[in-house]
């Protein structure tokens, strides 16, 4: 897939629940192949990943012909106590205002000849 990071090693700041969660926000029909794919995950984590999402209420899915349609609970809170009162929709917010960034700042770059 072109525009997705290799691989990393180490900690990062997002869990993969957040980056699952920030790829189905991104596209509701988004296949397993394809959220693994962007979250450098294997099929069968995001399987689990999505599971978790389900079972406790911050995702849900509806068959659609051969795929799935998600819809995100955007009013769910977060569920660690340091984060008491961050909803679902505020954490993606939040993402979703940096891929703004990044695709702005590159989309600059592309056309800024000193680049």
């Amino acid at each position: 897939m072109e525009g997705v990071p290799e691989s990393h090693n180490g900690w990062t700041f997002l869990t993969n629940h957040a980056r699952v969660l920030a790829v189905i926000a991104d596209n509701h029909s988004a296949r397993i192949r394809d959220i693994a794919a962007h979250c450098r995950l294997t099929e069968r984590a995001v399987q689990k990943i999505i599971a978790d999402l389900e079972q406790d209420g911050y995702l849900s899915h509806t068959r659609e012909g051969r795929g799935n349609a998600y819809r995100i609970e955007p009013g769910k809170v977060l569920r660690h106590p340091a984060e008491a009162g961050l909803s679902v929709a505020a954490l993606l917010s939040l993402l979703i205002q940096d891929e703004a960034g990044r695709a702005g700042h590159a989309e600059t770059e592309a056309h800024d000849p000193r680049s």
